[in-house]
């Protein structure tokens, strides 16, 4: 279960932080930069997750 969730966490992550990129404020689009990466780090995280049995 955390597997998942973790996968549909990160998604959401990065779909906000690439559209905060958009944005004509630069502090904005540092923040989605940051946010997409998270995101992406949490798909990572439910990977190692769902290869480990949800053991992490």
């Amino acid at each position: 279960m955390g597997e998942f969730v973790d996968k549909v966490k990160g998604n959401v992550n990065e779909a906000v932080g690439k559209a905060k990129q958009n944005s004509n404020d630069p502090e904005t689009r540092a923040k989605g930069a940051a946010q997409e990466t998270k995101g992406k780090a949490q798909q990572v995280k439910g990977s190692v997750k769902g290869a480990l049995g949800d053991k992490v």
